[in-house]
């Protein structure tokens, strides 16, 4: 019997593999010969590494290492850090926000296109170790305020061309 007429039950894998792989070309040749595109995903991912040193950074106790072998004290380790990265961050743009604000009461004019280039994962103004208070624990505190006088339709508007993302992170 010839093996065009039995059927292999590794054909379509095989099938499937092969086209798999000229997605896998095409895409690649896609990327090298579209310098903007590499600038986008050079952007992104330094974003990406950016968010995950921060992270690791904040994650301070045992250095990241994950000691317990149970899998659901590892999840909650992971998710208390990215809870802990997430809630400085947010602290963090607050921050920015309003030195922004700060600024252009002074008469300051803000780009938007500069505004694109500001961090929200600085630590220098973090004490990890020091000492904590606990007496402003009863404060209330202003309600946070969302707006922002920066017209930020300019950067919609150019979809963040790719000569933006080669400084970005």
């Amino acid at each position: 019997m010839s093996r065009s007429s039995k059927q292999d039950p590794n054909a379509t894998y095989t099938a499937f593999r092969e086209v798999g792989r000229v997605i896998r070309t095409v895409q690649l040749l896609r990327y090298l010969s579209d310098a903007p595109l590499r600038r986008r995903v050079t952007a992104a991912t330094n974003k990406v590494e950016a968010f995950n040193g921060f992270s690791q950074w904040l994650g301070f106790g045992n250095r990241g290492v994950l000691a317990d072998n149970d899998p659901v004290e590892q999840k909650k380790a992971m998710k208390f850090n990215a809870l802990l990265t997430n809630a400085v961050i947010f602290h963090n743009a607050l921050d920015i926000a309003e030195i922004v604000r700060q600024l252009l009461e002074e008469g300051w004019t803000i780009e938007p296109e500069e505004l694109a280039h500001i961090s929200p994962y600085p630590t220098e103004h973090i004490n990890r170790f020091g000492e904590y208070s606990t007496h402003e624990l009863g404060i209330q505190l202003e309600a946070y305020d969302p707006k922002l006088d920066v017209d930020f339709t300019r950067l919609r508007e150019e979809n963040l061309t790719s000569e933006g993302f080669g400084r970005a992170a």
